[in-house]
C-alpha cells in the first residue's frame, strides 16, 4: 500500500507536530480539529518551528514553503475521505477517541490503517468503535514530535502483522526509531515507566522531604533525566498526567501505587495544567 497522503486529526501539539514530521518526509498532510481558531494556531505553530529553523541555518527558506505548501488544514473530519494513513491526535478521552475513530472508519476507504496517538488506552477498545479492527493500530509519539526520535507501536487484539509492519515501515519514513509493544496494556512501555516517577515525585514534595525545584534537580543529576518530573508534567500537561493516572487505577485492579495524589489533583482543580496556560508546578510567566 502506498502511503501518498496522511491524515491527522487534532491539530494539538501532539497533532501539529506529527503533521509538521509528515509534511518535513514529503508526505502530503491533511491536518483537521473540531475549530478554525485550533486549526489556525497549530498551523501556526509549525510556522514558527520552522522559521526558526530557517534562522538557524539548518534550512532554507524555500524548504520550508515546501513543507507548509504540503500542509492543508480543515475543521471537517469528512475531509479525511481521500487519505492513505490518518494518525488520531485528540484529546486523552475515551469517549472522544471512540467517537472519533467511529467518523473516520464511515469516512475513510476500507484499506486506510487508522492509527491513535494515545499514550496510555486501550487500542482494542478504540478499535471496537470501528468495522475494521485488524487496521487499527497504537501509534504513539513523544512531545516534542519534530525532536523525540522514539514511536511505540501497539498491538491492539485484533491489529493484524500487515498493519503493524507498514506501520513500521511508516514510522522509519518518518526520521522516527518504532518499537513494538506486543500486548495491549495502559500505558504501554514509556508511561509505565514514567507515570511512577511522577506520582513519587508529587508524594515526595506533598510529604514535605524536598522542594520540588530540587526533586527536579535530583532527576537531571542524579538519574541524567534530560528534566524532572515537575518539569515533565508542566511540558506535557499537568492534567494529562492525571488523567493517565486516573485510568492506570481504574484498569490496574486499582492498584495503590497508581493512585493520583491529592497535590496533582488540586493543581488540575485550580487549572495549572502546565506551560500550555502558562503555569502548572512552576510559572511561566504568560
Amino acid at each position: 500500500m502506498e502511503i501518498k497522503t496522511i491524515g491527522v486529526v487534532g491539530a494539538g501539539s501532539m497533532g501539529n507536530g506529527i503533521a509538521q514530521v509528515a509534511a518535513q518526509s514529503g508526505y502530503n498532510v491533511i491536518m483537521s480539529d473540531i475549530e478554525e481558531r485550533f486549526v489556525q494556531n497549530g498551523y501556526n505553530n509549525i510556522d514558527k518551528f520552522l522559521a526558526k529553523s530557517v534562522e538557524k541555518g539548518k534550512m532554507a527558506a524555500d524548504q520550508k514553503a515546501a513543507i507548509m505548501g504540503r500542509i492543508k488544514t480543515t475543521t471537517k473530519i469528512e475531509d479525511m475521505k481521500d487519505v492513505d494513513y490518518v494518525i488520531e491526535a485528540v484529546f486523552e478521552d475515551m469517549g472522544i477517541k471512540k467517537a472519533t475513530f467511529k467518523q473516520l472508519d464511515e469516512i475513510t476507504r476500507k484499506d486506510v490503517i487508522l492509527g491513535t496517538n494515545t499514550s496510555s488506552m486501550s487500542i482494542t477498545e478504540i478499535a471496537n468503535a470501528t468495522n475494521r479492527g485488524d487496521k487499527v493500530v497504537g501509534l504513539h509519539f513523544f512531545n516534542p514530535v519534530p525532536l523525540m526520535k522514539l514511536i511505540e507501536i501497539i498491538h491492539g487484539f485484533n491489529t493484524s502483522d500487515e498493519t503493524v509492519k507498514v506501520s513500521f515501515d511508516l514510522a522509519k519514513k518518518l526520521g522516527k526509531e518504532p518499537i513494538e509493544v506486543k500486548t495491549d496494556i495502559p500505558g504501554f512501555v514509556v508511561n509505565r515507566l514514567m507515570l511512577p516517577h511522577m506520582i513519587e515525585a508529587v508524594l515526595l514534595y506533598q510529604d514535605g522531604v524536598a522542594s520540588k525545584e530540587d526533586i527536579d534537580k535530583a532527576a537531571k543529576l542524579g538519574l541524567n533525566y534530560p528534566m524532572g518530573p515537575f518539569e515533565l508534567m508542566d511540558l506535557t500537561g499537568v492534567d494529562i498526567a492525571l488523567n493517565i493516572a486516573n485510568y492506570f487505577y481504574q484498569e490496574l485492579n486499582t492498584e495503590v501505587k497508581w493512585s493520583a495524589p491529592r497535590m496533582m489533583k488540586d493543581l488540575v482543580k485550580a487549572g495549572r495544567l502546565g506551560r500550555k496556560v502558562g503555569k502548572g508546578w512552576y510559572d511561566y510567566g504568560k
